[in-house]
């Protein structure tokens, strides 16, 4: 019988690297976002301490150089990317009705990947020195090899993003299974909230991207590495063959990064305005239309590479053409806010800032599309005002926003919303501070990633004014997490619905049960969770009887499989190949456990269901 299974408890540490729950991976991934954001902030803060005044030699040359890198490839890579995906996991099951995602496993082994890619290029920093060749690592510059052997900078940055990449990959696949396959009874793909709807077009994207920077990546590893000549051009390499490589993963990239955080903001703007979101069918056809977009747009970061003006203009149209389905997201927000009774909780603070500073980044955009003008821009400050617009002002606003909406069903306990407004007010004053001015640095010709300027072109006032806004953002991000610290020592006493919320997870005890659902609810509409309400009932109607649930049993296999993999890559690094051949053995070791030994989990009887709850 399935019913002699027991379960293999583990406590403590324990339990938290061997577990497959995707609640307790939504939370490692917070965590390592938490890690990585403040690491990639310190780096920043640097940065700007560098530039606040003219001719100062606090960070110069190669520090500098690897301080933007390592900025650049932290902040997108290892703080944005596993944000995106704590909520991704945290939430997307909860929202479609599911008990798990469809491969509890494979979700541990993104995690896992993922988080020893980043801290593979971490380690950076104390074996000689950090990558330097810019977050984009564009040839010939990242393929520049030292055969001294003593600077390794970028080899750190190839195979520390190609396993993190595989993290990754793997969890887009994971989620796509997921949202397609698990959705609960009568949860039609046009009655699933924004937020999975964005979270399963990011996962597309993820899916199709990220095979584009992998192979780029093996490249730039064969040119460091074993001697090749991809991106060699005396050895009939080419150097533009990088930049369409990586461009090609990097346009969509930026689409992974704020599609979720557009359906955060669909999740919100609703809930705090007391109405549903207006436009939905459209709304779900301009993030299909922007995925879609999204892959036929690279070349507007190449305009200067000198591809000729029809190749310019094809994708300079195409780059314009993103602008409408964005415009119409836009004008759903304003409506759904129009008439509507808007609460100005802390979580609708970010999401009702984040629209006009998106706009914002979108405008600069949209005039970056323009190639003529773009030969002006490109490689100016100009250019970092704007992808620091949409980034900070679009994701992190939105991740912001999703952590003090969500915080209650994560954790079970509510964020202070008075630490909260702190937090906003100090964190986007700095932020519109810092990146407000660099506008017009930009157009006054201040290049990108120069350590130093000189006095007298009117460039001082602008950076001492940024250096202030990145202290103040600094500020804003320690009153946040003295919020987190303060709110964990509370007892998780938060309420299942503390928003008065309109999709399925509201309709489940704040934290989620380790099940989710002690019976797969039934939808029937659109805001599932609001309609049973509306039609008077307490809690979802369910659509099976109570029954034993079957539960994925937690395994050690996914850490010891990264784990391989991170020692592999120093081996590969110091051209010690026996150390790549440990490293490799050992993962295959575990694929091949994984594969012989049949592991069918365990169940939770119904007599067992009530006292249930995920202990964080």
């Amino acid at each position: 019988m399935a019913h002699t299974h027991t379960a293999k408890g583990y406590s403590g540490l324990m339990d938290w690297i061997t577990t497959v729950d995707h609640k307790k991976i939504g939370i490692l991934y917070l965590l390592a976002s938490g890690f990585f954001f403040l690491v990639g902030g310190f780096e920043a803060i640097l940065i700007r301490i560098q530039l606040a005044f003219p001719n100062q030699h606090i960070f110069v040359g190669d520090t500098f150089n690897q301080l933007t890198t390592m900025h650049g490839t932290t902040m997108i890579f290892f703080a944005a990317m596993p944000a995106i995906f704590a909520f991704m996991n945290a939430i997307v099951p909860l929202q479609i009705g599911a008990r798990d995602v469809a491969f509890p496993f494979v979700n541990a082994l993104g995690f896992w990947l993922f988080f020893v890619g980043g801290i593979l290029m971490n380690t950076s920093w104390f074996l000689g020195g950090a990558p330097d060749a810019g977050w984009t690592g564009y040839a010939p510059l990242s393929s520049i090899a030292d055969n001294a052997g003593n600077f390794k900078g970028t080899d750190f940055y190839v195979l520390g993003l190609q396993i993190a990449g595989i993290g990754t990959l793997i969890g887009g696949i994971n989620f796509l299974v997921t949202i397609i396959n698990m959705r609960a009874p009568g949860m039609t793909y046009m009655r699933m909230p924004m937020f999975t709807w964005t979270a399963l077009i990011t996962s597309g994207l993820i899916l199709l991207a990220f095979p584009a920077i992998t192979v780029a990546l093996v490249e730039l590893m064969f040119d460091r590495i074993f001697n090749g000549a991809f991106f060699d051009a005396p050895r009939g390499g080419n150097n533009v063959l990088w930049e369409h490589l990586f461009w090609i993963f990097g346009h969509p990239e930026v689409y992974i990064l704020i599609l979720p955080a557009f359906g955060i903001i669909s999740e919100i703007v609703p809930t705090f305005s007391r109405k549903r979101l207006f436009g939905y069918s459209s709304m779900v056809f301009a993030t299909v239309l922007i995925g879609f977009l999204g892959f036929m747009v690279w070349v507007h970061h190449m305009f200067t590479a000198g591809l000729g003006p029809v190749a310019n203009s094809i994708f300079a149209i195409a780059t314009m053409a993103i602008a409408v389905p964005t415009g119409v997201k836009v004008f759903n927000w304003l409506f759904t806010l129009w008439g509507g009774q808007i609460q100005f909780s802390t979580a609708n603070m970010w999401a009702t800032a984040f629209i006009p500073t998106f706009v914002m980044g979108g405008t600069t955009g949209v005039m970056l599309s323009i190639p003529a003008a773009d030969f002006q821009y490109h490689d100016t400050y100009f250019v970092v005002a704007h992808f620091h617009y949409v980034i900070v002002g679009g994701l992190v606003l939105g991740l912001f926003a999703g952590a003090y909406y969500w915080w209650p069903k994560m954790f079970g306990r509510m964020l202070s919303e008075t630490l909260g407004k702190i937090h906003f007010w100090t964190f986007f004053i700095g932020f519109h501070l810092t990146f407000f001015p660099q506008h017009f640095l930009g157009l006054m010709g201040m290049p990108r990633r120069v350590f130093t300027y000189q006095p007298g072109f009117g460039l001082e006032e602008g950076n001492f004014v940024s250096t202030i806004g990145a202290f103040l953002m600094g500020i804003g991000t320690i009153v946040f997490f003295i919020n987190i610290i303060v709110t964990a020592r509370k007892p998780a006493d938060a309420l299942a619905d503390p928003w008065d919320g309109r999709t399925l997870e509201w309709a489940i005890s704040s934290p989620a049960p380790e099940y989710n659902f002690k019976q797969t609810p039934l939808v029937r509409g659109l805001d599932a969770f609001w309609k049973e309400k509306m039609a008077g009932n307490k809690e979802m109607t369910p659509a099976e009887p109570v029954g034993s649930i079957h539960m994925p049993s937690g395994s050690i296999l996914p850490l010891v499989m990264s784990l391989g993999l991170f020692i592999a890559g120093y081996g590969f690094m110091y051209h010690t190949y026996w150390v790549s051949g440990i490293g490799i053995g050992i993962t295959f070791i575990a694929m091949f456990l994984r594969s012989v030994y049949d592991d069918h989990g365990w169940h939770i009887e119904p007599e067992e269901l009530e006292e249930k709850g995920v202990k964080v």
